[in-house]
């Protein structure tokens, strides 16, 4: 599962201009993929709330969504929670640290003084810093969580802290035991962008290590089976050779293939702008960018996809402008799409590429951008794009079915 977080504050006001997209090679109106409204969250402190207090005051905020299975997990970071609901809003499990929480209403005392729930879970740890969640088939909850300082480590040879691990529940919620670099009770790891797991219910780690991008692949037992670091001095660019400007290589992400051993970098590339009266540079501009596809046991890099950017245009009293945006890049599924995903004025531009880069499909996901304040965006292996939307009296989850968009395609 990928998550994708934007926060918008409500304390800026902004200039009103008309954002309109257009595909450069189908310049068409872009039809609206249909969004469901599944259920609500209060803010508050209580077991079936959010603690989205600051959402107006500067920061970041840290909560994230995953749907796996019609059950969806949202990590509230900022109580220290995690809270398990199904479709319908209903809670079924609550992942807790009790000395910033108040004991659940539905937890329940059996006569000789152990905790019981007879249909809701809930699960005590000390959480520290809850990060990014992920859960497998098996439904065995991952939650990055941060280690305490007298338990972090230094990287001298990097000069790095290694303060982050990754706590394994099963899916009963007994907690299993947590991994490091090496698996099991291992070195803590770098910075953590996002862990994912994989239809064999591999999980997969993302980490910023310095001016390298590291992954950490790991069995279903959790075990340790890759160690793949990513030098950004040393990513392909095909575009050096053949441009008079100089070219920017810039790693926006990491993501892994949802079946096989095989990872997805998408790279984005700029050129420098020379400034016609000085002759000097005086910024960069987007230029490009590309998917690439690295085979772990190969150890080698496919043929690179293109992924087209978001054309933009902006109308307003002073002038107009039109310029290329990059996508992110929010996901794979099993069935072999990319999905990538660019915010505008009604919500969000979506983009689909196959696998080889043959088909693309653009779709646009209606969001009421001014009431709201803060997205966080999930797509699942069946390409199920669910979110946490944030606005001012409540949080909204919704999802959009691109699972049925792809599969009436492979029925044409």
């Amino acid at each position: 599962m990928v998550q994708w977080k934007m926060l918008l504050s409500a304390l800026i006001t902004v200039p009103v201009v008309l954002f309109c997209a257009v595909s450069c090679t189908e310049p068409r109106t872009i039809a609206t993929l249909g969004k469901e409204d599944l259920f609500t969250l209060d803010y508050g402190n209580f077991e079936n709330q959010l603690d989205l207090f600051d959402l107006s005051a500067a920061g970041s905020v840290n909560t994230s969504i995953t749907m796996n299975g019609g059950f969806f997990y949202i990590a509230n970071s900022e109580s220290k929670r995690i809270l398990q609901l199904n479709s319908y809003g209903e809670l079924l499990a609550l992942y807790y640290n009790p000395d910033t929480n108040p004991e659940p209403s539905f937890k329940t005392e059996t006569a000789d003084g152990a905790a019981a729930a007879v249909t809701q879970k809930a699960i005590e740890y000390p959480f520290n810093q809850i990060g990014n969640i992920a859960v497998d088939e098996n439904r065995c909850l991952y939650i990055v969580d941060s280690l305490p300082p007298v338990r972090q480590e230094r990287d001298s040879e990097q000069g790095i802290m290694l303060s982050q691990v990754v706590l394994r529940f099963d899916s009963d919620g007994t907690f299993i035991n947590y991994l490091g670099q090496q698996g099991p009770g291992g070195t803590p790891f770098p910075y953590i962008t996002d862990i994912f797991t994989t239809a064999k219910n591999e999980l997969v780690v993302l980490c910023a290590a310095g001016e390298t991008a590291e992954v950490f692949w790991f069995s279903d037992t959790g075990y340790l089976l890759y160690t793949i670091p990513f030098d950004r001095s040393l990513l392909p660019d095909p575009f050096s050779a053949e441009s008079e400007e100089e070219i920017f290589v810039s790693l926006d992400t990491v993501i892994p293939d949802a079946i096989d051993h095989r990872v997805y970098l998408k790279i984005d590339y700029y050129t420098s702008v020379i400034d016609d009266a000085t002759k000097v540079q005086s910024g960069i501009e987007y230029y490009q960018t590309l998917l690439y596809p690295f085979d772990i046991d190969t150890a080698s890099y496919g043929e690179p996809i293109p992924v087209p950017p978001l054309d933009v245009y902006m109308e307003n009293s002073f002038s107009d402008t039109r310029y290329e945006q990059p996508y992110e890049f929010l996901g794979t599924t099993r069935s072999g799409w990319f999905f990538f995903i660019a915010a505008d004025a009604d919500g969000y531009m979506l983009q689909l590429i196959q696998a080889d880069g043959k088909k693309i499909l653009r779709r646009h996901l209606s969001v009421d951008q001014e009431n709201s304040l803060y997205y966080a965006f999930d797509v699942s292996g069946e390409g199920i794009i669910s979110a946490l939307i944030a606005g001012h009296e409540t949080a909204g989850i919704v999802w959009w079915r691109a699972d049925q968009l792809i599969a009436s395609l492979v029925q044409q």
